[in-house]
């Protein structure tokens, strides 16, 4: 039990650590929790300083959300517990302890969960949002898209009641993180993928 607790305690403190932030301190860049949509992510990383820290910190951030679950799978933890390490590293990312309780949305972070649940799960995500990247043109239409159909994969795929439920709940928490941004898409005012934004050094 206490091995258990302890891992879910790391997967939180792991999942704290905002990789956009860290990246862009690293490189000299301005915060982008003060730019763009304020939102410390890859997304609002690309827009801000280019491609590189951009994809650090989605590398980052996927690592935050496998790490743990492939940790606690490799000690042999019950499924309860290695689903709750994702979903606790994922919380993690959302409201870190490190900065105020004040995230990011979640996306890369849960791909990187479900990849660490099984392989196909993060082949499913990553699918849909490219086919509805491809189709739409939003990133954040893309990944409400993907996290909605993500408790039927995890149903189809595990058929697992405890990866079920904590990767429902993940799914539910980033729909909320994305308000301004479903607001934004039925108001017409959501950027397109492509869209040039003025980069702030």
């Amino acid at each position: 039990m206490i091995i258990s607790i302890s891992l879910i305690f790391i997967a939180y403190l792991f999942g704290s650590v905002a990789s956009a932030i860290v990246v862009c301190k690293l490189l000299g860049l301005s915060d982008p929790r003060q730019a763009g949509s304020g939102n410390p992510g890859a997304t609002n990383v690309m827009r801000l300083h280019g491609k590189k820290p951009a994809i650090l910190t989605l590398a980052g951030d996927v690592l935050k959300g496998v790490l743990p679950v492939l940790l606690a799978s490799y000690l042999g933890q019950a499924p309860w517990i290695i689903a709750i390490c994702g979903l606790a590293a994922f919380a993690g990312h959302l409201f870190p302890v490190f900065f105020k309780f004040k995230g990011g949305k979640g996306v890369a972070t849960l791909i990187g969960v479900l990849f660490a649940s099984h392989w196909l799960l993060g082949i499913s995500y990553v699918s849909t949002w490219l086919i509805s990247a491809a189709l739409f043109r939003y990133s954040s239409l893309s990944a409400l898209i993907a996290a909605a159909l993500t408790p039927l994969y995890s149903w189809l795929i595990l058929n697992n009641q405890a990866f079920l439920i904590c990767h429902s709940v993940m799914a539910i928490l980033l729909y909320w993180r994305h308000t301004s941004n479903i607001k934004n898409l039925l108001s017409g005012k959501e950027d397109k993928i492509g869209k040039k934004k003025t980069t702030v050094q």
